[in-house]
C-alpha cells in the first residue's frame, strides 16, 4: 500500500515537472537554471521543515537495495554524479531526496573559474547535455572549510547521519598544471584538504574540458599520480578512478594494470564523451564543437565499459555506472552488467527529481520479478565467463 502511495506521488510530481516546470526551465539558459535551483535548494535545505518537505516530496527507500561496500553503508544504489554540486553547497538537500550517496565536486587544488560562457547546452532530441564547465569550483581550501562547518550539522540530521558523501578531485584547469609534476601536486593538494571530509575519494583523470586535455589517461602519468596519492590514503575511505568512455580497450587495460598496483578500490564508468560521430546524437552538425556529452549519447559506451571492468575483477573492485540512466530499467541494466552503484545527473534534468525515487521503487520491483532478495545478487549476472 505504501509503495502505491509513493508511485502515485511520483506520477504526480513527474506530470507537474514534465508538463509545467520543464517547459519553463528549458526555455531558459541551462546554467542560469542550474544556479537558481542550487540557490533554492540551499534555502529549502537550511531548515528542518524544508528538509521534511523534500523527504515527503521525493524520498523513498527499499530495504532490498541496501548494500555494504568497502566498509560503507549505502541505503540506496542511486547517487548524484560529480559535476552537479561543484562547490558542496547542497549537503543539506541531497540526503533527503532519495539518493543513497552523492559525489561532490570535482574539486581542484586551486580555485578555478572554469571555461568561458556559454558552457552548458541541452540536446533535447538526444536526451543529453553538452558540458564545457572546465572544472569550475572554489578550490580545495575553500570547499574544505565549507565542509568542516556543514558536515557536522548534516550528520546530526536523520537522513544525513549515515549518508555517503564522496568527493571528486581533479587538477586545476590552467596551463601550469599541464606540466605533469605540477598536475600531480595539484591533485595531491585537493586530496590532502578533502580526505578528512569524504567518505570516499574519486580521482577524476578523465575530465574532457580541462586545459591540455587528459594528461593522466596514459599509464606512465597515472603511475606517477597514484604513487603520490597513495601517500595520503586513509584506510576505510575508498578511492575510485573515473574512466573516460573514449579510450580504447588497450588503453583501459593499461590503466587498470596501473591501478592494480595502487590503493584503488573501484572505478566509475564513465565520464563524458567527446566523440561527435556517435549515432545517438540526433542534432547533427548543430552540436557545439567544445565540451563533453552526457546522457543517452554515452549510455552504450558506459554499459560496455562496465561489463569489461566487471569481467576482469568479478566483484573484487567496486564499479559505479554512470551514463544515460533515465529509468529503473536503465539502472538495472547497468547493475546486471556489473555495476554495484549508479550515478546520474542528466536523467534528473530531463525527467525531474522524482526519478530518483522512481528508480528505487522500480529496482525493488525488478529484483522481485527476477527472484533476487538483494540488489547485490543481481550484480554482473548478464556478464559471461
Amino acid at each position: 500500500m505504501f509503495d502505491q502511495i509513493l508511485n502515485l506521488r511520483n506520477s504526480l510530481n513527474k506530470f507537474v515537472y514534465k508538463h509545467i516546470l520543464k517547459r519553463v526551465f528549458f526555455s531558459m539558459d541551462p546554467e542560469v537554471i542550474h544556479d537558481r535551483m542550487t540557490k533554492a535548494g540551499k534555502v529549502i535545505g537550511a531548515t528542518s521543515p524544508g528538509r521534511l518537505f523534500l523527504r515527503m516530496s521525493f524520498g523513498g527507500y527499499k530495504p532490498e537495495l541496501r548494500q555494504r561496500l568497502a566498509g560503507l553503508e549505502f541505503v540506496a544504489p542511486i547517487g548524484l554524479a560529480a559535476g552537479f554540486d561543484k562547490n558542496a553547497e547542497l549537503t543539506n538537500v541531497l540526503p533527503n531526496i532519495g539518493f543513497g550517496f552523492a559525489e561532490l565536486g570535482s574539486v581542484t587544488g586551486e580555485p578555478c573559474a572554469g571555461n568561458p560562457k556559454p558552457r552548458l547546452w541541452r540536446l533535447k532530441k538526444s536526451q543529453a547535455l553538452v558540458v564545457y564547465y572546465g572544472l569550475k569550483n572554489d578550490g580545495a581550501e575553500e570547499i574544505a572549510k565549507r565542509l568542516s562547518v556543514q558536515l557536522p550539522k548534516v550528520r546530526q540530521t536523520a537522513r544525513g547521519k549515515d549518508f555517503v558523501f564522496g568527493l571528486s578531485v581533479a587538477k586545476t584547469n590552467c596551463e601550469a598544471t599541464c606540466d605533469r609534476a605540477v598536475g600531480v601536486a595539484d591533485y595531491a593538494k585537493a586530496y590532502r584538504f578533502l580526505r578528512n571530509y569524504a567518505d570516499y575519494i574519486t580521482v577524476n583523470i578523465s575530465c574532457p574540458n580541462a586545459f591540455g586535455g587528459q594528461p593522466f589517461t596514459d599509464k606512465e602519468s597515472l603511475e606517477l599520480l597514484l604513487n603520490e596519492l597513495d601517500k595520503f590514503y586513509v584506510p576505510g575511505k575508498p578511492v575510485f578512478i573515473k574512466l573516460s568512455p573514449d579510450l580504447s580497450d588497450m588503453q583501459i587495460d593499461e590503466l587498470l594494470n596501473v591501478a592494480d598496483r595502487h590503493k584503488v578500490d573501484g572505478f566509475i564508468c564513465t565520464n563524458l564523451t567527446k566523440k561527435r560521430d556517435n549515432p545517438k546524437i540526433a542534432e547533427g552538425d548543430t552540436v557545439p564543437e567544445v565540451g563533453g556529452i552526457s546522457g543517452k549519447v554515452v549510455e552504450g559506451m558506459s554499459d560496455d565499459l562496465i561489463a569489461k571492468v566487471y569481467k576482469r575483477y568479478r566483484g573484487s573492485k567496486i564499479i559505479v555506472g554512470v551514463g544515460g540512466v533515465f529509468s529503473a530499467e536503465d539502472a538495472y541494466a547497468k547493475i546486471r552488467l556489473g555495476a554495484n552503484l549508479i550515478q546520474l545527473i542528466t536523467g534528473m534534468v530531463f525527467e525531474g527529481p522524482s526519478l530518483i525515487s522512481e528508480i528505487n521503487l522500480g529496482l525493488a520491483r525488478l529484483l522481485k520479478r527476477d527472484g533476487y532478495k538483494n540488489i547485490a545478487e543481481a550484480v554482473g549476472v548478464d556478464v559471461g565467463v
